[in-house]
């Protein structure tokens, strides 16, 4: 089965980039732009992980990643920012469910590697 993406994305070019190139990566992505579009596709539909732009318009994206874990509690979280804001790595105390900060300008095959690494299937340890 393959993992389900979700990109959060108001620069429309950079998100369709990502978008496609995950696609030939085996991905099933969808790409929205804003706040009302990605709660719409949170609530609808079970995510592997979501793909999100801190600086959206509106300072949305902590809201965007909050309901995204409510709804998906396993939901892998890949922040991507062109700010040096949270480079501290203080999104991850922010953000349970973060499981990646990449600073933009991104590589789209370095996005594709951070979003297989977070969406394969994990084993569980054996007891000896």
């Amino acid at each position: 089965m393959q993992a389900r993406v979700l990109i959060v994305e108001s620069e429309v070019s950079l998100g369709m980039l990502w978008q496609s190139f995950l696609q030939r990566q085996g991905f099933e992505v969808d790409l929205v732009g804003n706040q009302p579009d990605a709660i719409d596709k949170l609530r609808f539909k079970a995510w592997d992980a979501l793909v999100i732009d801190l600086m959206l318009p509106n300072s949305s994206a902590l809201a965007i990643s909050d309901f995204a874990s409510y709804k998906n509690p396993d939901i892998s979280i890949i922040v991507v920012s062109a700010s040096s804001f949270f480079s501290d790595g203080s999104i991850f105390e922010l953000l349970p469910n973060a499981r990646g900060f990449m600073n933009q300008p991104i590589e789209p095959d370095d996005l594709a590697a951070v979003v297989d690494h977070c969406t394969r299937p994990t084993t569980p340890a054996r007891v000896v």
